[in-house]
């Protein structure tokens, strides 16, 4: 299994898939609890790699990925370029819109939360693709 790691300052996306696609976690997290959280799903999934976005406060994330004791996964890097304009539109496939939302066109609709967990998720696709 791998798991994805969107890195932000104030929350982080994560998200556990297998590589044949099967997602079986994601979840928007405050950047206080994203080390404590991706040490928890090590523990409940067999984590092999941890992918992680190579933008924002990548390296110093990577750093305290590293730095902590009880995680020893290999980290690999991913462009993350326009992964958050992607994310948005996965939204929408995986949450498809209700009653009137439906009728704003899908380039208009805002997720009515943050997608940090979906760029995870997209993170962990563009590795498996590459």
């Amino acid at each position: 299994m791998i798991l994805g790691f969107d890195p932000g300052r104030d929350k982080c996306g994560v998200a556990v898939m297998e590589t044949n696609r099967q997602l079986h976690f994601h979840q928007v997290v405050d950047s206080a609890k994203a080390i404590a959280i991706v040490e928890q799903l090590c523990q409940q999934f067999p984590i092999e790699l941890i992918v992680m976005g190579n933008q924002t406060t990548a390296k110093n994330w990577q750093q305290k990925i590293e730095s902590s004791l009880s995680l020893s996964k290999p980290i690999v890097m991913v462009d993350e370029r326009n992964s958050s304009l992607e994310a948005r539109d996965r939204y929408w496939e995986m949450f498809p819109p209700q009653g009137f939302t439906k009728l704003i066109p899908q380039g208009m609709r805002l997720p009515p939360r943050p997608v940090d967990d979906i760029v995870a998720i997209l993170l962990i696709e563009r590795y498996l693709s590459s």
